[in-house]
């Protein structure tokens, strides 16, 4: 699709701000919300994490915006009647939200206020008092706005709900509802849910009215960019294999995710210690100290995060090699949202589980609940890691030793460098190969840590218990019976 058809259907200001950040066409997600008919409409929205979602509802209610007056309410009132809400599950998400839309509305200079936990709530008060048309925030925060007087959402055109799934599984239901019973009855709510299981559907069903699906991808290409890896370890090695598979890649930009913030900073702790750069993202980490952490980790000066599912949500770094899920996801979901991480704007990225051989049938059993094809394999061991770091020496060391092509100027001679020196020296007292051997031993002792032997874990068919040899894929269960309707 050409610039001008990607953008030709848009209010004036969207499309100059796309442009802007070098925006060439809209993604399926993005263009699927702008169809005609569904115009006014409730929708539910349901598209894979990196697909563009944010963009796509700050279109869907962006014409809400144009042509408000100003101020949208007197800052003598000291309450924000904002236009459009959004609600997110956490702190990184609902800040990430605002950001985006910050750009998206900047030519219609409205006010933009993310309202989360964590930060000064009298500093978010004087920002609603200046009568902000976009209110952002998580549930909790924006009920204590709404109870103090703060917020008013009489005149709200639309709300959205952003990752209702996760706010419903980390117990939102009540402040959700406070929020959505405080609406104006011709309000539109959308729904924004990875999936859209009973309880979700339930709510919806409460406030939305003939609401409309909208799908941005299809289940078949929801994970074509990310390759998935089960990892057999056995059960008291699950950390000498993350070890391991780190090591197989150092410098990979790495999540890992964990159940508990406990889990987080202890298993975050022994990768520093083992000479990992790693740092823990929990939710128990004051605002300030979880945007310091991710920002480190968006930079590069970490390149492990270890972090819990509800940390995560938010986590918005196009750079992320892999992920690595420390323990079995509890549900399709939280493997599909993890894994989402990864492979994000037209990259590839890796989902690698580590499983005990208890757990390879229900393993097994959440792949295909996801939709996911995965490969069974045993954990990398010592000799594998080793092999690979010697690989990427070899590598490293002899990119730069490509013959310049004839064309090319002949390079200009230089003194001999200190290292050349260094090299000459060497060579002279130990002879070559016992040089290069020296010094390889050296390298090989300095990453961040050596690697672990692992116990040999065999392959077994999870169903039959026979044993599997070789690196055959992972099969698939057969697909979940289709529940009956009517």
């Amino acid at each position: 699709m050409s610039e001008l058809d990607a953008f030709s259907t848009l209010p004036s200001p969207f499309a100059t701000a796309l442009r802007r950040r070098e925006f060439t066409e809209l993604t399926q997600v993005q263009q699927a919300v702008l169809a005609p008919e569904l115009s006014g409409k409730d929708l539910r929205v349901s598209s894979r994490t990196g697909s563009g979602k944010t963009i796509a509802l700050g279109l869907v209610v962006g014409p809400l915006l144009l042509d408000l007056p100003k101020p949208v309410n007197a800052p003598a009132s000291l309450c924000a009647h904002p236009r459009v809400l959004l609600v997110a599950p956490t702190r990184e998400l609902a800040a990430q939200i605002g950001k985006e839309l910050a750009w998206l509305y900047a030519d219609l200079r409205i006010g933009v206020c993310v309202a989360i936990g964590g930060t000064s709530v009298s500093g978010e008060r004087r920002q609603l008092a200046r009568g902000p048309a976009v209110v952002v925030g998580t549930p909790g925060r924006l009920c204590d706005h709404l109870e103090r007087g703060a917020l008013d959402l009489s005149q709200t055109a639309a709300v959205v709900l952003d990752e209702a799934d996760q706010m419903l599984e980390l117990g939102f239901r009540e402040p959700l509802e406070t929020l959505l019973g405080a609406l104006p009855e011709e309000c539109q709510r959308h729904l924004v849910s990875a999936t859209f299981p009973r309880p979700v559907l339930a709510l919806a069903a409460r406030y939305q009215r003939k609401p409309v699906m909208v799908t941005g991808s299809a289940p078949e290409t929801a994970h074509e960019d990310i390759s998935h890896l089960a990892y057999l370890v056995h059960p008291r090695e699950r950390y000498q294999a993350l070890v391991n598979v780190l090591l197989m890649a150092p410098n990979e930009r790495t999540l890992v995710f964990v159940r508990t913030r406990v889990d987080a900073a202890d298993v975050a702790a022994r990768l520093a210690a083992d000479g990992f750069r790693a740092g823990a993202l929990s939710g128990e980490l004051a605002q300030a100290e979880r945007t310091r952490m991710l920002d480190a980790f968006r930079s590069g000066a970490l390149s492990v995060l270890v972090c819990t599912d509800v940390a995560s949500r938010g986590i918005d770094v196009p750079e992320i090699g892999r992920v690595i899920h420390a323990e079995l996801p509890s549900a399709p979901e939280v493997l599909t949202h993890r894994s989402g991480r990864t492979g994000r704007a037209g990259r590839k990225g890796i989902s690698i589980t580590l499983i005990s051989p208890q757990e390879a049938y229900s393993a097994e059993q959440l792949y295909a609940r996801a939709g996911i094809h995965a490969q069974l394999l045993p954990a990398p061991a010592q000799a594998e890691v080793l092999e690979e770091t010697e690989r990427r020496l070899y590598e490293e060391l002899t990119e730069e030793l490509a013959a310049p092509s004839s064309a090319e100027a002949a390079p200009e001679v230089q003194e001999p460098s200190a290292s050349a020196e260094l090299a000459t020296r060497l060579i002279e007292a130990l002879g070559a190969q016992a040089a290069v051997e020296r010094l390889l031993a050296r390298v090989s002792q300095s990453g961040p840590t050596a690697p672990h032997a692992l116990t040999t874990v065999p392959l077994r068919d999870p169903r039959s218990g026979g044993t599997r040899t070789g690196r055959a894929p992972y099969r698939r269960a057969a697909p979940p019976r289709q529940a009956r309707h009517g």
